[in-house]
């Protein structure tokens, strides 16, 4: 007899679904996909038999598509899910709720640590909703690549999030997708110093595993999801309907949970912002161009700059992370506020006087180099694009005006300096010592790659102490507060400093960065013992090799990363004018600066890039303007 094999009817639709897809209503009662013990086998191809075959089919038996050979995997897991029903059920029902988990937390998730709360994700995301629509309208391949890309954009979207929590903890802003791409570098570079090679190294290789698994995974948890909205069509549907309608009516009652509104655009929301941002970078370039062509200065002939201070030996220092919280956060206020009394009794026994106020820095937390070329050009430098262009050019400097006066050797001083800086040109700087002139024979000390008090000690064996036919102007970076302040150097005697060996001991019993690093508390305590440090490098230089004819002007360049200065903090730093020739102070008696190295809490506050005007007026230069 003949041997008759029944046949299942093949699906017709093209969106229907197939392999471990599920029909888009499962049955009531079981989850869509399970696994049960059928009379028959699911077919692997439309129009493949289904009832179980004998154990030898007939020799006359002809084959068709059905029976090509079947992938290996695919059979593994459908032997295995109808081996062990149950299990294949929960590692089913877990991965579903692990997508929707996935998609819902990217689509809350802030862009700051500060909003990084529980009540943030107990709200409706408009773009959950307006997706599940457009999935549900979509036939089966369309709504497949329209979910992976859905994830794809979820994926960047939590990278730039977590991008922007990173930089407004540490710089105080947001990130941007134009101009950020290379402080990438420099933070690797950074952690390398810090931390050392290997550690820069693996978290390099961990951001980039990290940054493809986010990817990677958001897209399967989207697709997974559009598939599991598709095997429940009208169930998605309602569900849809009434997640709109109720996100509808929160925005026009205004309902809030735990003090959030219940109804959010925040994904959207953000990617808009990131738009504005890119679109505010580009036309910024143009206009900060054309801003920095303006100079009142800029035509001055170099015999009418700063002729009051004839004469004088000019060093510019900017102290690293020095901003007002040093001076004024509860816990490193105490420390620092005895160090700038002490300085400020030492230099007047000396016969030394300062004033001090507060600058805005156009940086928070890093970039020094933007508060650099905030202070010397007057021109508001915020963000990398800005001090390409006027570096670039040839806006005068505060450090330039000095030499254009054909008056002064000017040089810098510039510990942190690892590589070639085509920038001192700019600066107007004839010579530049960096990290690796200053015969420094000793230990780093983390970051900075030498003690402040050996870079002031080299600088007055190099210049500030030799006898020349001119006077000097120098401009000096101190490094030792740069984060993550472990290991501190400490203050030994100016006789031992030689060529640096003498902290090798010391830096070998400080405190090792990885222990405070996380510690807000000990970060706070470290970075105050570190700006005590540098300022009593600083005071006491001027002490023993300060003369009558010399004028110190020193400032912060930035406030520390938030961590530390706290949130909200201001971008304020202290500056100081300290000099013996009363005439000095007294040419800035209108500026109504605070007597001492510690300005008072109500002293005027400008912007950083207003000071270079201001000091060039003060001691008598007059305004030629170009490019007005």
């Amino acid at each position: 007899m003949p041997v008759f094999t029944r046949f299942r009817q093949p699906p017709t639709p093209a969106d229907e679904p197939h392999e471990e897809d599920t029909p888009d209503e499962a049955p009531e009662g079981r989850e869509p996909d399970e696994p049960h013990e059928p009379d028959v086998v699911e077919p692997e191809d439309p129009g493949e038999a289904v009832e179980a075959a004998p154990a030898a089919e007939p020799a006359a038996r002809t084959a068709g598509p059905s029976d090509a050979p079947r992938p290996a995997r695919r059979g593994t897991w459908r032997t295995w899910r109808t081996r062990h029903p149950r299990a294949a059920l929960v590692l089913r029902r877990t991965t579903t709720v692990l997508a929707a988990v996935l998609v819902l937390g990217a689509l809350l998730l802030p862009n700051t640590l500060v909003a990084l709360e529980p009540n943030r994700f107990a709200r409706i995301p408009a773009e959950a909703v307006i997706a599940a629509v457009l999935l549900l309208c979509l036939p089966r391949p369309a709504r497949r690549v329209a979910a992976a890309l859905f994830g794809l954009g979820l994926g960047v979207l939590t990278v730039l999030n977590l991008l922007d929590m990173g930089f407004t903890e540490y710089l105080g802003r947001g990130f941007n997708v134009v101009l950020d791409w290379g402080l990438l570098d420099d933070a690797q570079a950074y952690v390398a110093d810090s931390m050392g090679g290997a550690a820069a190294a693996w978290a390099a290789v961990g951001a980039v595993v990290l940054v493809v698994l986010v990817l990677v995974v958001m897209a399967l948890a989207a697709v997974r999801l559009g598939e599991l909205l598709a095997a429940h069509r009208e169930r998605a549907a309602r569900g849809a309907l009434t997640a709109a309608t109720v996100w509808m009516t929160c925005v026009a009652l205004g309902v809030q949970t735990f003090g959030v509104p219940v109804a959010t655009r925040s994904a959207s929301g953000a990617l808009e912002a990131q738009a504005h941002r890119v679109v505010d970078t580009l036309r910024d370039e143009a206009a900060f161009a054309k801003e920095a062509k303006a100079d009142r200065f800029g035509a001055t002939p170099g015999a009418q700059l700063v002729p009051d201070l004839r004469g004088k030996d000019m060093v510019f220092t900017f102290i690293e992370s020095y901003g007002r919280s040093a001076i004024e956060d509860p816990v490193t206020a105490p420390g620092v506020g005895r160090t700038l009394d002490a300085g400020t009794k030492a230099l007047a026994a000396k016969g030394f006087r300062a004033k001090s106020g507060w600058l805005t820095s156009a940086t928070y937390g890093g970039s020094s180099w933007l508060g650099h070329s905030t202070f010397l050009s007057g021109l508001w430098v915020d963000n990398q694009q800005r001090y390409r262009t006027v570096t670039a050019g040839d806006h005068l400097t505060l450090t330039k005006a000095f030499r254009e006066t054909g008056e002064w050797d000017t040089v810098g001083v510039m510990p942190g300096v690892q590589k070639a800086w085509p920038e001192a040109e700019w600066h107007g700087l004839d010579k530049v010592y960096d990290a690796f002139d200053l015969g420094y024979r000793g230990p780093k000390f983390s970051w900075s790659t030498m003690p402040d008090q050996y870079a002031l000690e080299a600088f007055q064996r190099l210049e500030h102490g030799r006898k020349r036919d001119r006077p000097l102007m120098a401009e000096v970076i101190l490094t030792s507060s740069h984060q993550p302040w472990a290991p501190l150097p400490r203050m030994v005697g100016w006789d031992e400093v030689g060529d640096g060996s003498v902290y090798d001991g010391i830096e070998a019993s400080g405190v090792e960065a990885s222990d405070i690093i996380a510690d807000s508390t000990r970060s706070k305590e470290e970075y105050g013992k570190s700006v005590a440090y540098s300022v009593t490098s600083l005071t006491q230089w001027l002490e023993r090799y300060g003369t009558d004819d010399t004028v110190l002007v020193f400032l912060g360049d930035h406030q520390p990363l938030a961590r530390v200065s706290g949130d909200g903090a201001s971008r304020d730093v202290p500056v100081s004018v300290v000099a013996k020739d009363p005439k000095v102070l007294d040419a800035i008696d209108d500026w109504n600066w605070t007597e001492g190295l510690k300005p008072a809490e109500d002293a005027p506050v400008w912007r950083m890039s207003s000071f270079r005007d201001r000091f060039l007026t003060a001691y008598g230069s007059t305004p030629h303007p170009t490019g007005e």
